[in-house]
């Protein structure tokens, strides 16, 4: 064997970091080659993988295609970057498939993903390859739908601002329309103001809100702000939608409103008690607040308070004439409100005057009676009437509710003792009653003496008569009327209420009675509908009497009206 030249030492720095080599060796001298000796793997150095790139993003997305690009990673682990490894994962799945087959790794910075479902949402990530092998996976990419671009919103509508302050300002609007093919629907809304000396818009919420309401906060009192709101989705941003007119930061005009909806229109206060309206309201700005009674400023007596939402009249010690019909005028620059309430003053009423009694029918007593002194300043006043018989010791009512002074009583049986007793009422009591004379007197018990009847024939038919006639009426808006008249005939007459020659006897506005030939007519609450002429027609086979009447009504229609709205 011949010498070897060299030294059986190779140092190769044409190596790449992480990858694997095998070298094959021979030996050369004067004589020849050697066989060769091949070497085992050898790595260079150790692994080093490439970091992870950063989260694809979505470049664009069709029915068939989604589109994602992404960016190198901060290293590539020592070595040259081979390619990459993109995956995908659908919406509440836990598995990652491969996009790209593991023989065909991706070598650009993009890719178009064809293996979707249209309709399905995905995420994405996507990790790098060097030598040494394929590094970590980036962060997941925003789920994204396949499906074709959406078209931008339509502007909003309706745009309005519906609650202001000196340093806040509420708007709302309604979202908008949607086209298919023109506009797609909103996902969200970004709402922007801008100062009435400034230039730009600045925006008050820096993600989209979902609502189609806002609370802008932080405005400088007293200044002067635009308003607008641009709807937004994936396929971009609508017009923005304008308020017409620049907005003050301060709070905004309200017309008065009452807000207690039990506030009384109608109360009743006995002589020497306080009187006391309290009524709350709200208007913006303070309105200017009027009194009045019966229309006319209220008298010095009369003690007004005022604070923030409420008004209060006082009458400390009340009066009779104090009566009357009190409202509130709530007046600003917007508009004005009014409310009414009528307040009566009254007290136990003084009892009647002398009691009289007549007999105008047999086996009826009508009574008479003077008013009393209280009827003439209170409407509201009327009279009750009791009886007691020599066969019973109990006082019982015949009537009540009575508006004039005059009642028959029927069913007055010779031979027994009566006594009567009318008694005044009102709103607040009942008054002291007024006695009337004994009525009949107890027959003494005589021979009876048969007497043998003469063949006479006795007609005892009548046509009927009118023997106590109706009354000139005249009733208060809102309170009862009580008319009757008393008929005689044989057979018994037939008996019809007309009104305005209109018959009411089956109107079930009033109420009507015929007993014993006394007829009668209530109405429990009267109203100008009422006005007109009463006639009261009596028939029977013999002939037919009528009687007639005229009612008219006293009060203030008007008001009349306004508090049965209230």
């Amino acid at each position: 064997m011949g010498e070897i030249p060299g030294i059986p030492v190779y140092w190769d720095t044409d190596v790449d970091r992480g990858r694997r080599y095998c070298y094959r060796i021979w030996a050369v001298n004067s004589e020849g080659t050697s066989e060769v000796m091949e070497t085992d793997e050898m790595q260079a150095g150790k692994f080093a993988f490439p970091g992870p790139p950063t989260p694809p993003k979505v470049v664009s997305a069709f029915n068939d295609c989604i589109n994602l690009s992404w960016s190198l990673p901060a290293s590539n682990g020592g070595s040259r970057l081979l390619g990459y490894i993109l995956e995908k994962r659908k919406q509440g799945s836990n598995i990652w498939t491969v996009v790209n087959a593991t023989d065909e790794i991706i070598k650009d910075k993009k890719y178009a993903v064809r293996d979707v479902v249209e309709g399905m949402e995905y995420e994405f990530r996507v990790c790098a390859i060097n030598l040494s092998g394929a590094g970590e996976y980036s962060n997941a990419s925003d789920f994204v739908f396949a499906r074709d671009p959406k078209k931008h919103p339509g502007k909003v509508t309706g745009l309005k601002v519906i609650e202001t302050s000196y340093t806040n300002m509420v708007v709302t609007w309604t979202k908008p329309e949607d086209k298919p093919g023109i506009q797609d629907e909103a996902k969200g809304y970004f709402v922007e103001i801008r100062r009435a000396d400034w230039i730009e818009w600045s925006r008050c919420n820096s993600t989209p809100i979902i609502m189609t309401s806002y609370n802008v906060k932080g405005l400088k009192s007293m200044d002067m702000y635009w308003v607008r709101v641009i709807a937004m989705n994936d396929g971009g941003e609508s017009t923005p939608e304008e308020l017409p007119n620049y907005i003050f930061a301060m709070p905004l005009p309200v017309r008065p409103r009452f807000t207690n909806n039990k506030m009384k229109s109608f109360m009743i206060v006995r002589a020497g008690n306080s009187v006391r309206i309290r009524v709350s309201f709200e208007a913006s700005p303070w309105p200017e607040i009027t009194w009045l009674k019966d229309n006319v400023p209220v008298m010095k007596h009369v003690t007004i308070s005022n604070s923030d939402g409420e008004s209060q009249l006082l009458i400390p010690t009340s009066e009779r004439s104090d009566s009357g019909i009190y409202s509130v005028l709530v007046k600003n620059i917007v508009g004005q409100e009014t409310f009414c309430t009528e307040v009566r003053v009254t007290d136990d009423p003084k009892p009647p005057g002398p009691v009289e009694l007549e007999e105008s029918v047999p086996g009826t007593v009508t009574l008479i009676w003077q008013p009393s002194p209280d009827e003439k300043r209170d409407d509201r006043l009327h009279y009750t009437v009791s009886k007691l018989d020599s066969t019973n010791h109990t006082w019982t009512t015949v009537a009540d509710r009575l508006f004039n002074n005059r009642f028959t009583v029927c069913n007055i049986l010779q031979g027994r003792e009566y006594h009567f007793r009318v008694y005044a009422k009102n709103d607040m009591g009942i008054s002291a009653p007024s006695e009337s004379p004994t009525w009949g007197m107890a027959k003494k018990k005589e021979k009876i003496v048969k007497i043998e009847p003469t063949c006479k024939d006795c007609d005892l038919r009548c046509t009927p008569t009118f023997i106590v006639l109706l009354k000139p009426q005249t009733a208060t808006v809102g309170y009862e009327c009580h008319m009757s008249c008393a008929v005689k005939g044989n057979p018994t007459p037939h008996i019809t209420w007309y009104r305005s020659h209109v018959s009411i006897n089956t109107d079930t506005n009033y109420y009507i009675s015929n007993t014993c030939g006394v007829c009668s007519l209530l109405i429990l609450r009267v109203g100008p509908k009422d006005i007109g002429e009463y006639t009261v027609v009596a028939e029977n086979s013999l002939g037919r009497a009528e009687c007639s009447t005229v009612l008219s009504v006293r009060g203030k229609t008007e008001k009349w009206v306004y508090l049965q709205c209230i």
